[in-house]
C-alpha cells in the first residue's frame, strides 16, 4: 500500500453488516462487564447505591474511564486502522458508559429520565461542536487526531446515553426482553429508512443507529443476569461477559475488517 493510499483510509472500520453485529455484541458485553465490576466485584446494588463507603459505580467508572483514556490515546497515536485496538476501545467506552450512567442515574439520584436527557444534550452538544469545527460529523472523515478525538468523545457520550435509555424503558414496565424488542424494532426501522428512503442523511441515520444499539445491548445484557422471577435468565455476569468476549474475538477473526474510506461518506454502501 502506498503512502497516498494510506492517507485515504480512515482510522475506523467501514460500516458493514459485520460492524453492526460486533457493535451490538460489544454493547452487550459493556453492560455485563460493567455490572460485573460495579455489582458483582464491588458489591454495588441499586438499593444500596451511594449508601456504602465504597461507591461501586463511581469506582467502576474510574477504572474503565482510565482504561478508555489509555486506549483512546493509543488509537489516536496509531498510524492506521487496527481492528483489535478499535474494538478494545469500543468495549472500554461501553463499559465506562454503563458504570457512568448507573452512577448518574442511581448514585446522584437524577433518575433515568434526567440522566437520559442530560446525556442526550451531551451527545448533541458534542456533535454540534464537531460539525462547527470540521464541517462534517461523518465517521468516514476520521483521518486525523482532531476528528478522532471528537469521534471518541461522541461515542462515549452515546454509549452512556444508551445505557440510561435502556434502563429507563425496561424500568417503565416493558422489562428487559420487552425493551430489547423495542430497540430491535427501532433499529430495523432505521435500516429500512436507510435502504428505501434515499433522501435521508446517511450520517444522521448512522448516529441514530449507533445510539440505539447501546440500549439494545443494555437490555439484552440485563436480560442475561436478572433472576428468572424478574423475566431474566439468571446467568452469572462474569460468565456472560466471558462468553460474549469469546464470540467477539471469533467474529473479529472471521469477519472482514477493513478501514473505511473518506469517499464512502456519501455512498449508500
Amino acid at each position: 500500500m502506498t503512502a497516498n493510499e494510506r492517507e485515504t483510509l480512515t482510522k475506523v472500520p467501514a460500516v458493514t453488516l459485520g460492524f453492526w453485529i460486533i457493535k451490538i455484541l460489544a454493547t452487550t458485553l459493556g453492560e455485563t462487564g460493567g455490572d460485573s465490576v460495579s455489582m458483582t466485584w464491588l458489591g454495588e446494588t441499586t438499593a444500596q447505591a451511594g449508601q456504602s463507603g465504597l461507591n461501586g459505580y463511581l469506582v467502576g467508572t474510574a477504572i474503565f474511564g482510565l482504561l478508555l483514556a489509555v486506549l483512546i490515546w493509543a488509537q489516536i497515536r496509531a498510524t492506521r486502522f487496527n481492528p483489535w485496538l478499535y474494538w478494545a476501545t469500543i468495549i472500554a467506552s461501553t463499559t465506562a458508559g454503563t458504570t457512568l450512567a448507573d452512577f448518574a442515574d442511581r448514585s446522584l439520584g437524577i433518575g433515568y429520565p434526567g440522566g437520559s436527557l442530560l446525556l442526550l444534550a451531551c451527545v448533541l452538544g458534542t456533535l454540534y461542536a464537531w460539525y462547527r469545527s470540521l464541517g462534517s460529523v461523518s465517521v468516514n472523515t476520521v483521518v486525523s487526531p482532531r476528528e478522532e478525538l471528537f469521534y471518541w468523545i461522541t461515542i462515549t457520550f452515546s454509549q452512556t446515553l444508551g445505557t440510561a435509555l435502556g434502563d429507563w424503558v425496561a424500568d417503565a414496565g416493558l422489562g428487559y426482553s420487552g425493551g430489547a424488542l423495542v430497540f430491535g424494532v427501532a433499529l430495523l426501522i432505521v435500516a429500512a429508512i436507510y435502504y428505501f428512503r434515499a433522501g435521508v442523511s446517511h450520517v444522521f441515520l448512522f448516529w441514530v443507529a449507533f445510539i440505539l444499539t447501546r440500549p439494545l445491548g443494555a437490555t439484552v445484557g440485563d436480560f442475561f443476569d436478572k433472576p428468572i422471577a424478574k423475566g431474566g435468565l439468571d446467568v452469572s455476569l462474569p460468565l456472560a461477559s466471558l462468553i460474549l468476549l469469546a464470540v467477539i474475538v471469533a467474529l473479529i477473526l472471521v469477519l472482514p475488517q477493513r478501514a473505511g474510506r473518506p469517499k464512502e461518506a456519501a455512498s449508500p454502501a
